[in-house]
Formats: structure tokens, sequence, C-alpha cells
């Protein structure tokens, strides 16, 4: 078993046992009467880290923790292979771009990609996105566990880990804060559907997922239900997360959702309703998209419901010609009359009737 010498330390933080742990350790050496910080005292617990005690060392300070035996085996070696410090540099790259666009500020946001079946590279909690480097990148399994790494992982790995979890394909994940995005996911609204064909092709339908603590398992289960069938979620009264193949598609698709938000929301200004898609030419949308593998919770659904229509006035909805859903309509146009609104509309034109029957 390797063992992490940390007697020279005084006071043993959380830090200084996670890096013990990053390197290999599974047994840490702690000078007698070491004070173990709360933080500390959480990792031996949650790690279930054996500890020793020796006496200090002749001369101590306050070093990092030393390894001893031998701390480069194959998860270390995995880590610090061609292939992942291509991937950690892709990490770095979308971390900057996230920075730019102003999608994160001061520590928030995560990014992550799933090396291999069962370890996953992340990026470490408390540290902003603009200034990440390739030492400052972890690995963690599939349960949350640090494998290789100085730095401690963020908390938010566990949503990340749900989702490569439920949904095999995903290799990237990036969560952020964008801000129009964000705006329908403070509010419980999910943006409509068939009025941008990039957003119906590489996004398409958004789930809204419930809110929880963020950083608890309770929170990263929230996804669950929709990660199979959704890359893009919001985060209630918290953000976006989008799954894709690579990190920077997962990055592209918080850029095409925020962009949609935002252009929503400048066109609701005008004062105009919007125009939709064509039903039919969202259906023609939604099969390209299956041809790309991208995943929507619409392709079960028949063509006058891909695009949510909304209520004209007098509360009738109107869908295309030959409408699949068997109305009973023979001339091809279904027609949903809300059954309160026309009581209203009955009552309206009796008055009308009588008021014009009292003139004669």
């Amino acid at each position: 078993m390797q063992k992490a010498d940390l007697t020279n330390l005084k006071v043993i933080t959380g830090k200084d046992l996670e890096a013990a742990l990053s390197s290999g350790a599974k047994e840490v050496i702690l000078r007698r009467k070491a004070v173990l910080t709360p933080s500390a005292k959480d990792v031996i617990r949650d790690r279930s880290l054996v500890v020793s005690e020796s006496e200090a060392p002749a001369s101590s300070g306050s070093s990092p923790a030393v390894v001893t035996g031998n701390p480069t085996g194959p998860i270390d070696a995995l880590f610090h292979s061609p292939e992942a410090v291509a991937i950690k540099q892709e990490i770095i790259k979308v971390g900057q771009k996230l920075w730019l666009r102003e999608y994160v500020d001061g520590n928030g946001g995560n990014i992550s990609y799933r090396l291999r079946d069962d370890l996953v590279i992340c990026t470490p909690t408390l540290c902003c996105k603009g200034d990440m480097t390739l030492d400052d990148l972890c690995l963690v399994d599939l349960e949350g566990r640090q494998v290789a790494g100085s730095r401690p992982r963020t908390s938010e790995i566990l949503m990340h880990l749900e989702i490569y979890k439920a949904v095999p394909q995903a290799k990237g994940v990036v969560h952020a804060h964008p801000p129009h995005a964000t705006a329908y996911a403070i509010t419980g609204m999910v943006p409509p559907a068939c009025i941008i064909p990039e957003q119906e092709v590489f996004v398409g339908s958004v789930a809204i997922s419930p809110y929880e603590t963020p950083g608890t398992k309770a929170f990263a289960e929230t996804v669950v239900p929709y990660a199979k069938t959704h890359n893009t979620i919001l985060l209630a009264n918290h953000g976006v997360v989008c799954w894709a193949d690579t990190v920077t598609h997962a990055e592209w698709y918080l850029e095409v959702v925020d962009t949609y938000c935002r252009t929503l929301m400048l066109a609701s200004q005008l004062g105009t309703p919007v125009t939709r898609i064509p039903d039919k030419k969202a259906a023609d949308l939604l099969e390209l998209k299956k041809k790309m593998g991208l995943p929507d919770a619409r392709y079960e659904m028949k063509e006058c419901q891909l695009c949510d229509q909304p209520e004209f006035p007098g509360g009738i909805t109107v869908c295309p010609r030959n409408c699949p859903n068997d109305c009973g309509d023979k001339k091809g146009t279904c027609i949903r009359k809300d059954p309160d609104v026309e009581a209203l509309v009955q009552t309206i034109t009796d008055e009308v009737v009588r008021a014009l029957r009292l003139l004669k």
C-alpha cells in the first residue's frame, strides 16, 4: 500500500489529503498531535483513508506531501498521456471561451470529458475558467472519487457523472450560467420551439430540471429524467448544462441556446408575435436531426405536436392539413376549442342579440 508521509505538517487540511490521494496514496502518516481541519476530517471519512501516526521529523516545514513507493501507476500514466493532454488543452480553451462570452463569472461553471468508460477529466473547484492550466485539472471515477490531479475536483462533477451514466454517447459535459438562457431558468420557463432552424437541429426542445442545492447528490439526480432525450437542460434557479460527443460541441450548444433566448427576448420587444416554422418544415428539421444522431424528446410525437402551437384568439388551435391526430374534421383542419372560451363567446353573442332586439 502506497503511503504519504505528512509528518512535516503541523496542520493538515483537506487539500493536503486530496493531493496525497491524487498521487496514489491509500494511507497517510501524520505527526502525533497534528491538527486536522474540518475539511481534512471530511476527506478521511468520505474517502475511507487509512491514517497512522509517527514522530515529527527533525526539521519540520510546510512542504507538500511526498508519496513513498512508486506514485506512477497506470491511471497516472493515462492522466498524463498525449490523449489526455489534448483533452485538457481543449477543456482549457473551452473554459476561456466561456469566460470571454461572460457565461461564467468568479469560479462558476465546470467542464468534463469522459476519458475512459470509468474515468472522467474535470475542472477543479474554486478556479476561474479563464485562468486554468494543465496542472489544475483532475481525474475522477464514475462515483466521484478523485484518482489523479493535485487540486480537488469540482463538487458539481456529480451532475456530470449522472449524465455519463444515463447517456453512453455523452463524452463531454459543460455547465455554465449564460445569462439569457439562465433568465428562462430562473423564471421556470423553457423557450418555445420551431422558430430558428439552428436551435431546432442542434438543441431542439429544452427541458428544465427542478431546483436542488448545487453540488449535492440530489442536485445531480435532477437531470437524470431529461438527459437521454435532451442535450441541453435548464437548471432551475441556477444555469444550463449541455452534453455532446466533445467538450467543444457541448459549448457550442450553450452558445446556440443562449443566443436563441436572447433573440426571443429582443423579438418580444417588437410587440408582434413571432412567426413559427410550419409543422411540416419542422418535421423535416427533426428528421435531419435524427440522421445526425442528436437526441430530441419529440421524435415520437405527431406532426402537429412538434411546434407546441400557441392558441389563436378565441381559444382555437389550428393544426396543418391532414392532421394525424384523428380529430374527425374531414377537411384536414383540426380545430380544438376551449369550452370556457366558447361559453364566454356564446354569452356575449346572446347579449348582443338581445340588445339588437331591444333597439327594434
